[in-house]
């Protein structure tokens, strides 16, 4: 198995020209990157002695501390999307330089806990972490009780958990819009938010079809279903992302579902509030998407105000991922990168970086991000996954494409 792979590269920029009011001259600010797999599938990640076949389906997140916590699922025996699979996390304490040994959040038993989806309530610290659990000897997927929305949290910056809470009854609907019954559901994966321009301090988590809610920093938990703002419903994409727009609405960036998907091959967005209802999903013409899960996170919220987006931007593979930047609340995505120009030691051929991501803005204002990497595509059903933790900034963003015209899809 491939061995802990780091590379940093910090690359100088030439000096600007232009002189601010002091009269001294502005020095630009140097590019800057690394990349490295903290999470190797069947390598010399070992936990309870067990070598983990395969880790997929990441989220990250920072705390007031600073601390990264890295959330994936530790599949024991394959790569494949059920059977034994533990919810395991590494921390760091240094912006991702280095990172912790590997712990674990829940793995009791043989079923498959996935889909981390987790929000840090900045008034307290504590880290909430929504799962999906399917018992032992559920796949497929084929009924309501076969996939399952639970809860634990932490108190103490991520060393311990609580037991997890079945949250279903109340967070997960019974039936759809066309009255079949709700059997697949999916949280996230990802992370959520908490909100500061409108309904301050609501903790919000994305779902299918949904926003899972709290006003009360997690004493209650709510479901709100995806509605336009005259009533109907929307469930026309799974994996979801959501972020908060400088106007107070949500911003949700979602997979397709296959059906929208064969007709689109692009990200589905909307923009709207839990109360008032949300404008109908719009495929986004630039955002290319093979029907994958993609990550967003609002950068900074001070004039330009900055918002990010990853995904691999294709139609035909999860290997082309690239990070975008919108400067005008999502309605076009100007700067982008691909990772590539970045790669990983060792990649090409068939160990490939790209698939399902998480990203965070990092105290030393990069932009850290987990990407999945699959060591043998030409092998998928038995090649091993790792997980990559990548650090860029924001120069080295802007130093790759600039597109104008790159239409996000909401106006």
């Amino acid at each position: 198995m491939p061995l802990l792979r780091i590379c940093a590269v910090v690359v100088a920029l030439l000096a600007a020209t232009a002189v601010p009011v002091s009269g001294q001259p502005q020095v630009a600010a140097a590019q800057s990157h690394s990349e490295k797999i903290i999470f190797d599938g069947g390598g010399d990640d070992v936990l309870n002695g067990l070598r983990y076949h395969s880790f997929r389906i990441p989220s990250l997140i920072r705390t007031n501390t600073n601390r990264l916590i890295a959330f994936v699922e530790g599949r024991a025996a394959d790569n494949a999307d059920f059977g034994n699979i533990n919810l395991v996390y590494k921390v760091s304490d240094d912006n991702g330089a280095t990172w912790s040994n590997l712990r674990e959040v829940v793995g009791a038993g043989q079923g498959t806990w996935g889909n981390p989806t987790a929000v840090v309530d900045r008034s307290n610290n504590k880290v909430w972490l929504f799962l999906n659990f399917q018992p032992e000897g559920h796949s497929p997927v084929d009924s309501w009780d076969d996939r399952q929305v639970w809860l634990t949290s932490s108190t103490d910056n991520g060393t311990t958990w609580a037991s997890p809470v079945n949250m279903s009854e109340t967070l997960k609907p019974r039936t759809l819009a066309n009255g079949r019954s709700w059997n697949w559901d999916a949280v996230g994966p990802g992370v959520g938010i908490q909100t500061t321009y409108r309904n301050a301090g609501r903790l919000v988590i994305p779902a299918q079809h949904r926003n899972i809610y709290s006003d009360d920093h997690g004493v209650t938990w709510k479901s709100a279903p995806l509605r336009t703002t005259t009533g109907g419903a929307m469930e026309q994409t799974g994996e979801s992302t959501v972020l908060e727009l400088s106007n107070g609405e949500l911003y949700r960036n979602d997979r397709p579902t296959s059906a929208t998907a064969e007709i689109q091959e692009r990200r589905w967005v909307t923009r709207g509030t839990i109360e008032s209802g949300f404008r109908p999903f719009a495929p986004a013409s630039c955002l290319l998407d093979p029907v994958n899960e993609g990550s967003t996170m609002r950068y900074n919220a001070d004039a330009p105000a900055r918002l990010a987006f990853v995904n691999s931007a294709s139609t035909e593979t999860r290997t082309k991922m690239r990070i975008r930047m919108s400067e005008d609340e999502g309605r076009t995505w100007a700067y982008s990168r691909p990772f590539s120009d970045a790669p990983l030691p060792g990649e090409g051929g068939s160990y490939r970086e790209g698939g399902y991501s998480s990203i965070v803005k990092t105290a030393d204002y990069h932009v850290g991000a987990l990407i999945e990497v699959n060591e043998n595509t030409s092998s998928s059903s038995t090649s091993h996954r790792s997980i990559a933790f990548r650090k860029v900034n924001l120069p080295w963003i802007q130093g790759g494409v600039r597109d104008a015209g790159c239409d996000g899809g909401i106006s």
